[in-house]
């Protein structure tokens, strides 16, 4: 029998601020998208800062961490409770400075005047670690790495570990600050950023304008929350993840691997698409992925279910889109409101594309995510 698995505390932060207030401005349609110009050397860009320089990642997981844990009722420490924290960057920030501090062919600088001291502090898994030692874990801890998947996968593996009985809690999630020179000049030499803004399923949409953010949940199994009394946003149904193994950073045409995706996570879920009140779509802005998205969404769900992606408002977060989504997700559960895809105006897709905040009854909704290296993540949520 699948033990049901709870969401008992979110803990986010964005360019919108964090949990509550992010949510606000959302559905007042309120974007966190300004023009900065973070390093010297490169031309002012649409960006979606925390604050007014690049925010750190292992502080801002400590961040969405004690969030969490207070909106859970939750103390540390937690010595049983597994920790999953995927990303798309980690540390690079920090690699980026590193090499800019010592030129080729020059031994790296560990520690000693001048030097970057904790290089091992530096390593793609640092943020799970983090967190890990916050909160006193000695059960399992994983660092999912999976592109833009990265918050669905890391979510998914939290689901695995409570259902496979290694633990009756996780704290999963995804934390990204992508805000680097390298990052910012590869998405532009790709021709995939935005010059003005970020403009989901828009005609006229120009690329996607990158996001710092974190999200994490607390997973706990139905058991466990019941025990504790703890308040629940919504039941994680389960989740799909799937890879095209086809373009290093194109979607698949046609879009075969992430419609097995969907499907999978459906069929875990034990829901049929008319079972479905709500879309969060990866929605990146960027040519290739909203037509190819749009299209899988039509193919699967002819009888027109509302999608927004909410990118518009924070950035594209890479590898903690995902779990910004599922957030947002549990948010229009507990609200029963749709948020809207800010930055579209005029659409060429035949999708329900929420504009503007809107009001429904949202039982189950899901959340899409579809990384470079063909990742697709899919999750599943429902309405206690």
């Amino acid at each position: 029998m699948d033990v049901k698995i709870f969401v008992t505390g979110i803990g986010l932060i964005s360019s919108l601020g964090t949990l509550e207030t992010s949510w606000q401005h959302l559905i007042a349609s309120r974007s966190g998208i300004l023009l900065h110009q973070p390093f010297p050397e490169l031309k002012p860009l649409p960006l979606a800062l925390i604050g007014n320089k690049p925010a750190e990642l292992v502080t801002l997981t400590r961040l969405v961490v004690v969030s969490a844990l207070e909106d859970a009722g939750l103390e540390v420490p937690l010595l049983d409770c597994g920790v999953v924290i995927g990303s798309s960057r980690s540390q690079q920030a920090l690699w980026e400075k590193l090499a800019r501090f010592t030129p080729p062919p020059n031994p790296l600088p560990v520690n000693g005047e001048g030097g970057i001291e904790g290089w091992l502090g530096m390593l793609p898994h640092i943020g799970a670690i983090a967190a890990a030692r916050q909160i006193g874990a000695t059960g399992p801890v994983l660092a999912p790495m999976a592109a833009c998947a990265s918050g669905i996968w890391a979510l998914a593996q939290g689901f695995e570990l409570i259902q496979t009985g290694q633990c009756e809690m996780v704290i999963a999630g995804a934390v990204e600050a992508p805000i680097t020179p390298l990052t910012l000049a590869g998405f532009k030499q790709m021709g995939a950023l935005a010059r003005t803004g970020a403009y989901p399923f828009d005609r006229y949409r120009e690329g996607l304008v990158l996001g710092e953010g974190a999200a994490v949940l607390v997973l706990e199994s139905a058991q466990s929350a019941r025990r504790r009394g703890a308040r629940v946003y919504g039941e994680v149904l389960g989740f799909g993840l799937t890879n095209d193994a086809h373009y290093a950073n194109s979607p698949e045409l046609g879009g075969k691997s992430a419609i097995a995706s969907i499907k999978q996570c459906l069929e875990r879920s034990h829901l049929s698409t008319s079972d479905i009140d709500y879309i969060q779509a990866h929605g990146t802005a960027t040519r290739l992925n909203d037509q190819n998205e749009a299209q899988v969404i039509q193919y699967l769900f002819p009888q027109s279910v509302p999608v927004s992606s909410t990118k518009g408002a924070t950035g594209h977060t890479l590898g903690a889109s995902g779990a910004l989504g599922a957030a947002f997700c549990l948010m229009a559960l507990k609200y029963q409101i749709l948020p809207p895809c800010l930055g579209l105006k005029e659409s060429e897709f035949e999708l329900d594309l929420v504009t503007e905040a809107r009001r429904g009854e949202i039982r189950n909704v899901l959340c899409l995510s579809f990384g470079f290296g063909g990742q697709n993540a899919v999750l599943a949520l429902g309405k206690m």
